[in-house]
């Protein structure tokens, strides 16, 4: 049975099979509690998860002590944000984020909210970024955190975090970043940037599902109230047993990205542009969501102006594509990112996301890009609006009667 061609790598990706490679002994031979300190199979599984811990720190440019592992990134963004608000609430109930973060990181947002913080959504520019000035203004003396991601994960936006760094270092407070479509795909340094706490994910980097991490800078040192409470591991601030297979799994795709990131930032850039060129050569109107230089080139969200997004997906129905992210891909409701970013209504429909990354070849994206082609082109014949376009007609100062 043939299945789709996959291009939907803001979702998750494959594992990397040289990642099974490294996790495989740990399921089966070394299967030792890695916080057993009384036997062999304790200590073999203890030194897995930490030279596995040393491999995600490397990543990122931190210390191995300032790597918690946690489930996924979703966690890790519950934990820094509800534990760095809750720790510090004595003297400061305020938090920043923005309008177009992951759903994990504004619902935190919003339990914290119905917990009495006062939690402010700053709005982004039409190319997706945020306003630093805004950002600087909005900080007040009870600022305990500011949230936001270094990569979007529908419009593939890169947020310039290091000059948010220095904003958020120079009034005192803490900086959070989702990093989960970063990590890996492009250079990171949390001392560079100035991060103080950042979100992973391993299924986002060819790595296992159900594993991710959390930074947690030493120095200056960030304090936060553990979601989990149990046994105490991972320095008491996530309690439960690391699941030594799936640890490994992380820093063994951790270690890989390092390896070859730029490798396959180059090769991604490259399939990234031949695709966004083939399809804006062959057909008009169509654009390009976020800005065009400050991102990362492997997530590509198009709109095509007169098709209805949803059908466009149907049509493409031998190529695994999305309207946006996975978590909201049940509900018809425009992305709140592209609204967030001022597209029209009737573009944010009819918008699909791109997603190339390191097992993507030409031949898929030529495939993608021609089918494409073929079917905006068919949809837009059976379009009235499309046909009313041609005919010089402006959408916009139509009187629809219905409503």
């Amino acid at each position: 049975e043939l299945r789709p061609l996959y291009m939907d790598f803001q979702a998750t990706t494959p594992m990397d099979p040289r990642v099974l490679d490294a996790m495989l002994p740990f399921q089966v031979n070394y299967y030792g509690n890695p916080h057993s300190r009384t036997h062999a199979y304790g200590w073999e599984s203890e030194t897995a998860m930490e030279t596995a811990r040393k491999q995600v720190a490397d990543l990122i440019g931190a210390d191995p002590r300032e790597i918690i592992f946690t489930s996924g990134a979703t966690e890790s963004n519950n934990m820094a944000i509800k534990g760095v608000a809750r720790f510090y609430q004595a003297k400061k109930r305020h938090v920043i984020t923005t309008q177009t973060e992951h759903k994990c990181v504004l619902d935190s947002c919003r339990i914290l909210e119905a917990e009495g913080f006062e939690v402010t959504y700053l709005p982004v520019q039409n190319n997706g970024l945020l306003d630093l000035q805004l950002l600087e203004a909005s900080i007040r003396p009870e600022t305990s955190l500011v949230s936001v991601m270094t990569v979007n994960n529908e419009i593939g936006v890169k947020q310039p975090i290091k000059e948010i760094g220095q904003i958020c270092r120079s009034k005192g407070v803490f900086l959070h970043t989702d990093a989960a479509q970063a990590v890996g795909k492009i250079p990171i340094s949390v001392s560079d940037w100035k991060v103080d706490l950042m979100s992973i994910s391993g299924h986002k980097i060819y790595g296992p599902k159900g594993v991710g991490a959390l930074y947690v800078q030493r120095r200056p040192r960030v304090r936060l109230e553990p979601l989990q409470n149990g046994g105490g591991q991972e320095r008491g601030l996530r309690s439960g047993t690391v699941p030594t297979p799936l640890a490994v799994g992380l820093g063994a795709a951790c270690s890989i990205s390092q390896k070859e990131m730029e490798y396959d930032h180059q090769r991604v850039s490259m399939l990234a542009n031949r695709l966004v060129q083939k399809i804006m050569s062959e057909i008009p109107d169509v654009v390009m969501n976020g800005d065009p230089e400050q991102r990362y080139p492997g997530c590509i969200n198009l709109s095509f102006a007169y098709v209805e997004g949803e059908s466009l997906l149907m049509a493409l129905k031998d190529v695994a594509l999305s309207s946006g992210s996975a978590c909201t891909s049940a509900s018809l409701e425009p992305s709140y990112v592209l609204r967030a970013i001022g597209a029209d209504e009737d573009l944010a429909h009819s918008s699909i996301r791109f997603g190339i990354g390191r097992f993507t070849t030409e031949q898929e994206v030529d495939y993608t890009a021609e089918k494409c082609i073929q079917h905006v082109r068919r949809l837009r014949e059976m379009s009235p609006l499309w046909e009313m376009v041609q005919e010089g007609i402006d959408l916009k100062s139509i009187k629809w009667t219905q409503h």
